[in-house]
């Protein structure tokens, strides 16, 4: 039996899924502890229901409609939130962290090439396992796995292609809260103190009046609007961009030009508030798809791939992007984001920052500076460095 879910009733389930992750981060202290973000623990939580449920013969299916919309309205607050003054003076980082993002997409193949190879499996495979779907994500893994199937007459590749995208997406939002806990604490990082208004101030702030929400709406609105039409338009030339990253450039011009010429009013606390919001339901609704049963494929060779992918993860984070980045606690909150883009999405590295500053406090740079390098620099790396991989006579293409 099949039970479909409309728009409004999935809608609903996301936010019982959220409700029931920070419910079940309150009561297993752990969980909070290390600052597993709230969608994970209740998607996690959902997965487990939805299996218990298949194995009844019964499957939920739901309405995605509005996952893409929220997926492009948090980058436009993204967008919103960018001072170009403070990613002025956070260039150097930026350039200095894509220096260390894309050598990873690099070795991430290496290792799944090398895992391959050691386990009888085709070189494909640890391309599959490696930044095809983790750095590139499922949309990146659909578009090679067709071609896979076609060329290299790889049996159930599209399923295997998923199942890894989908284990990178759980398990970059499992390990990045735990990498940058270590790091603060491991190494006693100095925390910076809240410059923002306090909690009465930003609730007062939030609540400051209805036109306030319905500006925050309307800016949000615009961002989506002349973001979708500017991709439509750019991407009948050489240039294809994502909508989204389209949508983050808009919120960043309305950001730093429309109060210098008194067209936009920005409300910080609102803005922050509603990119909270929106890349909590995003997550919610993602993780509500994720399909268990479909994951105990990876049991086997490409489980073994995959985990040593996690390992090195960690390892590259806490010993190399740590370090490069500075040792400081803002490079602690970037290591975590790394883990995030790296072997998910970028949103997931945004959901690790959130849940580690919310304990510890801000970190400015990282949410410029990460949102930029995994929404669009580390895709064109990775594009590259899978065309060049692809050349080789290995894997015979």
């Amino acid at each position: 039996m099949t039970l479909a879910l409309n728009t409004v009733q999935t809608l609903l389930a996301a936010c019982l899924l959220l409700a029931a992750g920070a419910a079940l981060n309150r009561i297993v202290p752990v969980l909070a502890r290390y600052n597993i973000p709230e969608p994970i623990t209740g998607g996690i939580l959902f997965a487990l229901l939805t299996l218990a449920l298949a194995a009844g013969d019964i499957t939920i299916t739901f309405d995605p409609t509005l996952r893409g919309p929220f997926l492009l309205a948090f980058f436009a607050t993204i967008g919103l939130s960018a001072d170009l003054a403070m990613l002025k003076q956070g260039g150097p980082r930026l350039v200095r962290f894509l220096l260390v993002a894309a050598p990873f997409v690099a070795v991430q193949n290496v290792l799944g090439i090398a895992v391959s190879r050691g386990l009888d499996l085709h070189p494909l495979m640890g391309l599959i396992g490696g930044s095809l779907t983790l750095v590139g994500g499922p949309g990146t893994g659909a578009a090679y796995a067709q071609r896979f199937a076609e060329v290299n007459n790889i049996r159930s590749v599209m399923e295997i292609t998923m199942a890894s995208a989908t284990f990178g997406l759980v398990i970059g939002g499992i390990i990045g809260g735990p990498v940058a806990q270590y790091l603060i604490r491991g190494h006693k990082l100095a925390v910076p103190s809240h410059s923002g208004p306090d909690d009465a101030a930003t609730s007062e702030s939030l609540a400051a009046s209805a036109p306030d929400l319905l500006w925050t709406i309307g800016l949000i609105a615009i961002c989506l609007v002349a973001g979708q039409a500017i991709a439509q338009l750019v991407n009948l030339g050489p240039v294809t961009l994502p909508d989204f990253l389209w949508c983050l450039f808009v919120g960043i011009f309305l950001r730093n030009v429309g109060p210098r010429l008194g067209l936009v009013r920005i409300n910080q606390p609102m803005i922050d508030a509603a990119g909270t919001v929106l890349l909590s339901l995003f997550l919610a609704m993602t993780m509500m798809a994720l399909r268990l049963w479909e994951l105990a494929g990876l049991a086997g060779p490409l489980a073994v791939l995959l985990l040593a992918q996690t390992v090195l993860m960690v390892i590259y984070a806490v010993y190399v992007s740590f370090p490069a980045m500075g040792r400081t606690y803002e490079s602690a909150v970037i290591a975590g984001g790394l883990c995030g883009f790296a072997m998910g999405a970028t949103a997931t590295a945004i959901a690790n920052m959130q849940a580690v500053t919310r304990r510890y406090g801000p970190a400015p740079e990282a949410f410029l500076i990460v949102p930029l390098t995994g929404a669009f620099f580390i895709d064109v790396v990775n594009a590259i460095i899978l065309t060049g991989y692809l050349s080789l006579p290995w894997f015979a293409l």
